[in-house]
């Protein structure tokens, strides 16, 4: 098995800074190849959000260069990754904040981690930057932790409604604001000649399911070229259609 990468961002259309921050890397481990992409939407209303961003996937890099080659010597268990990726929101969180009341501003940011083995894959979301996997249909991996998630889940609005709710951006979590934060972990097979995706919010709002399993279709994605030409089409007409804010998406091809 092999792993296909590709990385785009933009600031879009209407901001002077990319608050977004993103990595994505191939690994060849002892336990075959794994690829470990993480994505930050920097809070956008926000002071230096694209600081805040580039610190948390800063931190999480830190974990895949230092940490994951002893975690791998054994098979590695779901309690482990949560555990260790729990303790980078904890820190992280605290040190954003410390950040923010030492020079008076607020900053935050979402964060959307992945590591995707031959086997299998680990997830951790906070806030509503996505992960997806793509095969003949798109299936959304991670729930967002927004108010009109929330009123979806209760019954209160239907999803149709929650996609033009003025609520729709409103975070329920983030790093960087409050003490208490609440990461929430995935965990799944990795299915064999299917696209994973990860992005940010301003990547999603204007491109319907329909048209990412087009233009992602698992059997057309034949190199790295094509993941990148697609995305980058993606984000021409994202911003064709009036996306507000920064755009930003990782896929990842899973060959067999």
């Amino acid at each position: 098995m092999d792993f296909l990468i590709s990385a785009s961002t933009d600031a879009g259309t209407r901001k002077a800074t990319n608050q977004d921050s993103l990595f994505v890397s191939r690994l060849l481990t002892c336990r075959g190849k794994m690829v470990f992409a993480v994505l930050c939407d920097g809070m956008g209303g926000m002071e230096k959000g694209e600081l805040a961003s580039a610190t948390l996937v800063k931190a999480f890099c830190t974990w895949a260069k230092e940490r994951l080659q002893t975690l791998q010597e054994r098979e590695i268990a779901d309690a482990d990754i949560r555990a260790q990726w729990e303790d980078i929101i904890f820190r992280q969180n605290e040190k954003i904040i410390a950040y923010g009341v030492q020079n008076g501003i607020l900053l935050g940011t979402t964060v959307t981690a992945m590591l995707l083995t031959e086997k299998r894959y680990y997830i951790l979301n906070v806030g509503d930057s996505r992960a997806y996997e793509i095969t003949d249909a798109l299936a959304q991996l991670t729930q967002d932790q927004t108010v009109v998630a929330r009123e979806v889940a209760l019954g209160n609005l239907t999803s149709e409604e929650a996609e033009k709710d003025s609520r729709r951006n409103v975070l329920l979590q983030c790093v960087g604001i409050k003490e208490d934060v609440c990461p929430e972990m995935y965990f799944g097979d990795t299915k064999p000649d299917a696209v994973y995706m990860l992005c940010s919010d301003g990547f999603r709002h204007e491109i319907s399911p329909q048209e990412f399993v087009a233009y992602y279709e698992p059997a057309c994605m034949t190199g790295e070229d094509v993941l990148r030409a697609q995305s980058e089409h993606l984000i021409a007409l994202n911003k064709q259609r009036n996306e507000k804010d920064n755009i930003s998406v990782i896929t990842v091809k899973v060959c067999c």
